[in-house]
């Protein structure tokens, strides 16, 4: 992709981007490079509040690749240090400070993941403790020393807090200093983060020109809607997409999405083209595709880029048979029958679904069997007394399904 022009490279690193600050100076940097022959430093910054990365995550560590693509260094930092400083705005419980022996735990498992996607030959994978940590108090004087009280109250959460009386504690206030003085550390030409941290990256702008460096690129990516697009995609919310799943489980997520939502993951969880995605939509909105086809298509596409394209077909195999044709699993594993649900040789199928999880109650259990919703072995449930017939039951109800060995 090296033999494109500015303007080609300019479109194929910009997309999915919400903001560019600033395109002009992007181009400058790119001509620079070209011409002194040397690689554009890329720097995107994660704290290692948990061990698994989803999607969401991965908006980030794509256009980090998207600048490999083009021969650039990319620099996935690891903030070990900011880790423990928590959440700044003192209010997400998602991310409470953690300790040392936590942060190192999940930043392992960051390194083992990321590589799906990046290139290890053109990564530096960067801890912050690295400087951070030998700073000293003279030295941690000396970085404040460069930002003022009021300039950092101009951030949003902060101002909020400060408006209503909440307590900002001191600490706080280092988090987008630490991460500013990142950027001077790697000497990075170009940051990336999510639009919740635009205060924090022009930070690093601001303390790059007071340490003599060319002010950083700042380049924010919107945040990713999880499953029920509506909220951003998190763990906590359960709307996630773990790259760390099976494939099986991928797919199954990413086809429960709206046709809407579809789009939104095409330009940020594909190397698509703008003008690419643009064609598809154009196909499937004058009914030349059929928005059940394209939606594969993404599935296949995500769950190769974190699996491999042979495991992206066995899923949508797997997929069209349990889910599309309404199949039992072939890799359902069985269990044995639990306690507390037959009696004289017959189940009780309302306790049976809620022991297994299936329902979450009893009550919803005799629901569904009253809906004609359960099928056990092929036949519909239609009393809440199964007498069952073989040493082993086939359960369904809806696409759940349960293996159960008497």
């Amino acid at each position: 992709m090296t033999s494109l022009s500015i303007d080609e490279q300019l479109a194929y690193l910009t997309k999915g981007f919400a903001e560019v600050i600033r395109v002009e100076d992007l181009r400058e940097r790119l001509l620079l490079a070209q011409k002194e022959n040397r690689p554009l430093r890329v720097k995107a910054g994660f704290d290692p509040t948990a061990p698994d990365l989803h999607l969401g995550h991965t908006v980030l560590i794509r256009k980090l690749k998207h600048f490999q693509d083009l021969g650039h260094t990319a620099i996935f930092l690891i903030g070990d240090m900011t880790g423990l400083i928590g959440d700044p705005t003192g209010r997400n419980l998602t991310r409470p400070p953690m300790t040392r022996d936590q942060i190192a735990a999940n930043a392992e498992t960051y390194r083992q993941q990321i590589f799906k996607l990046l290139d290890p030959e053109k990564t530096e994978i960067r801890f912050n403790s690295e400087w951070l940590e030998p700073l000293g108090f003279e030295q941690l004087v000396r970085l404040c020393s460069h930002y003022t009280v009021a300039r950092l109250l101009e951030r949003d959460d902060f101002t909020k807090r400060y408006r209503e009386g909440s307590p900002i504690s001191l600490h706080e206030f280092l988090y987008p200093i630490s991460q500013g003085y990142d950027s001077v550390a790697l000497r990075a030409d170009v940051e990336l983060g999510g639009t919740d941290q635009k205060f924090n990256l022009l930070v690093g702008r601001e303390l790059q020109k007071d340490y003599g460096q060319p002010s950083q690129i700042v380049a924010t990516t919107p945040l990713l809607e999880g499953l029920d697009g509506v909220q951003k995609m998190s763990k906590s919310l359960g709307n996630y997409v773990g790259i760390a799943e099976a494939p099986e489980e991928m797919f199954k997520k990413l086809m429960s999405i709206s046709d809407h939502l579809m789009w939104r993951y095409y330009e940020l969880l594909t190397d698509l083209t703008q003008e690419q995605t643009r064609a598809l939509r154009q196909e499937t909105e004058a009914g030349e595709r059929h928005p059940m086809e394209v939606k594969t298509e993404l599935a296949r596409r995500v769950v190769a880029d974190f699996h491999s394209a042979a495991d992206a077909q066995r899923a949508a195999g797997e997929f069209t048979r349990v889910v599309r044709q309404g199949q039992a699993p072939s890799d359902l594993e069985a269990v044995p029958l639990p306690e507390g649900v037959s009696q004289d040789g017959q189940i009780r199928i309302d306790k049976l679904l809620a022991k297994l999880g299936i329902a979450p109650s009893v009550s919803e259990a005799v629901r569904r069997v009253k809906a004609n919703a359960v099928e056990i072995n092929g036949d519909k449930v239609t009393d809440l007394k199964y007498t069952p017939s073989s040493k082993e039951l086939w359960l369904q109800v809806g696409r759940k399904w349960a293996r159960i060995r008497l």
